[in-house]
């Protein structure tokens, strides 16, 4: 069973803080199976932005992992706000989550092409 997506970035915040990186919450979606979206600011000033993987990305062995795919590298952040407004027009019930590190695979499982 997978975790609910409110305990899921509670862990995110707190590992990257135990790390000394910053982390915040800048969207609270819905508690249980929110979908969950990573802004990942950059020391340059650039963004990147992660969301949930498609389905077939999946891992059949970890069918109940949490899996992202960078929507967008190292960007302007208005490119990202623009992505996560169109994202909370499709899904009122997603996460934001603010990551200031420099690598965020260290807490995120990203799916390689």
């Amino acid at each position: 069973m997978r975790l609910k997506a409110g305990i899921f970035v509670a862990a995110l915040v707190r590992r990257v803080f135990s790390d000394g990186g910053m982390a915040a919450i800048e969207r609270r979606g819905a508690e249980e199976a929110g979908a969950i979206l990573v802004r990942i600011r950059h020391r340059d000033g650039l963004e990147s932005l992660a969301a949930p993987a498609p389905q077939t990305a999946f891992d059949t062995a970890k069918p109940d992992a949490r899996l992202f795919e960078w929507r967008k590298l190292r960007v302007e952040g208005r490119v990202v706000d623009e992505a996560i407004a169109g994202e909370a027009r499709f899904d009122p019930d997603i996460w934001v989550v603010e990551l200031e590190t420099d690598s965020p695979e260290t807490y995120l499982d990203i799916a390689t092409s």
